[in-house]
């Protein structure tokens, strides 16, 4: 889901695009580097919470995150003049659809930007847990110091108005989750932690938040339709989707075993808080995870902060977008602080607004657009109980992360 983003950024630059179009090796590796992301931290806290048979829902999340995938191609195939997930929706809903469908994107981009915060705090103080600031005589320590000074470090990146360079920085996005799974290997194998943990078979209080997790790790729906139009030949991107969602799930699949034989369930909600930081393979892994956020963060920002300036016409001004988008800046740091709890918003974001783009919308889309619902056949059916299982997971994954969230920032 972290790239997202990059099709957008350049669209929005006005980037020129090659006329052939994208290859398709080129179209699997930025559909590869669409679904990874930070999921991949939490993905075995995710399997500790549901236990081992969780793994099945985890295989079955993939295949019907795949299907609704090809369900967006087809409603593409309608009107070759939809280039982007919202087009798909105005196609359907009109003006209204856009809007449904850009509200839910963006507030997607934006949690996860609290995120970025979230995890730099964390993974800086585990390397460094005695460090502190000094301001006004008082003295403030632990992961929201480091919440502050990230925010700092990126905060110049936000202010580029073309980041067409910056956007390809991310393509290292799938390298980087090979690294972490081989540092991760390493530290089990080699460091003296071992595989040695039995975990739960299954855990029925902690499914909900289990398949919030593993739906956050496939919603790279949001790129889909543009990868699609990027390519030579679209009469490919099935297969395209088939390889992404292969491969993703072998990598996924690969951390939560390693993770939850290594430490059971003692995992925190990042896999690289419980590594042990004297090992050097354990460093490979946490700097690996703190320098993608950096490099991420203004890419993630940067179209909320742009739909605002031609929402209200202050694209041409440079002050005001400066204004906005340090705004921005500002707003996810006092929510990253306010709510310093990374699997809790990832469940939050997983639930609520990754079912909803990645598998309620695009079922109801196509329905709208190919109008299935007027034959009763097994693909109508397949579709409404995708709805009604995905409703109900978004209701109680929603309710319960929540809940979650209220108890640790309200504990009385």
């Amino acid at each position: 889901m972290d790239s997202l983003n990059i099709e957008r950024v350049e669209s929005q630059n006005q980037i020129p695009q090659p006329q052939k179009g994208t290859t398709f090796l080129r179209t699997c590796f930025n559909g590869l580097n669409a679904l990874s992301g930070i999921g991949i931290l939490s993905i075995p806290y995710a399997l500790s919470k549901g236990g081992w048979l969780s793994l099945i829902i985890l295989l079955l999340v993939a295949i019907l995150l795949y299907y609704t995938g090809l369900l967006l191609r087809r409603c593409m195939d309608v009107d070759p003049l939809i280039r982007t997930y919202p087009d798909i929706g105005e196609l359907a809903f009109g003006k209204k659809g856009r809007f449904t469908i850009s509200t839910f994107m963006y507030l997607e981009l934006y949690l996860v930007a609290v995120e970025f915060l979230i995890l730099e705090g964390d993974n800086l103080h585990k390397l460094f847990p005695n460090a502190c600031l000094q301001l006004g005589g008082k003295r403030f320590g632990g992961e929201r110091v480091f919440i502050l000074l990230t925010a700092l470090i990126i905060l110049p990146t936000t202010w580029l108005r073309n980041l067409g360079l910056l956007a390809y920085v991310s393509v290292g996005g799938v390298l980087a989750s090979f690294v972490l799974l081989g540092s991760v290997f390493w530290v089990g194998a080699f460091d003296n932690v071992g595989f040695h943990e039995r975990g739960s078979l299954w855990r029925w209080g902690g499914l909900p938040t289990a398949i919030s997790l593993y739906t956050f790790c496939y919603c790279g729906h949001a790129v889909f339709p543009t990868l699609c139009t990027s390519m030579k030949d679209r009469s490919q991107f099935s297969k395209v989707l088939l390889v992404c969602f292969v491969l993703s799930g072998i990598t996924y699949g690969s951390m939560a075993v390693l993770g939850y034989l290594m430490f059971g369930q003692n995992l925190t909600s990042q896999i690289t808080l419980n590594l042990p930081t004297g090992k050097i393979s354990s460093k490979i892994a946490i700097y690996t995870t703190l320098i993608n956020p950096i490099t991420k963060y203004a890419l993630i920002i940067t179209p909320i902060a742009t739909a605002i300036e031609d929402a209200f016409r202050f694209r041409n001004n440079k002050i005001t977008s400066l204004i906005i988008r340090t705004s921005l800046v500002i707003s996810t740091v006092v929510v990253a602080l306010t709510i310093p709890f990374f699997g809790y918003v990832m469940a939050f974001i997983g639930a609520f607004l990754s079912i909803t783009v990645s598998m309620l919308l695009p079922c109801i889309c196509y329905l709208k657009i190919k109008k299935a619902y007027k034959s009763w056949g097994l693909e109508f059916i397949s579709i409404v109980l995708i709805l009604v299982l995905g409703t109900i997971v978004s209701v109680v994954g929603t309710y319960i992360s929540v809940r979650d969230i209220l108890r640790h920032v309200l504990p009385h």
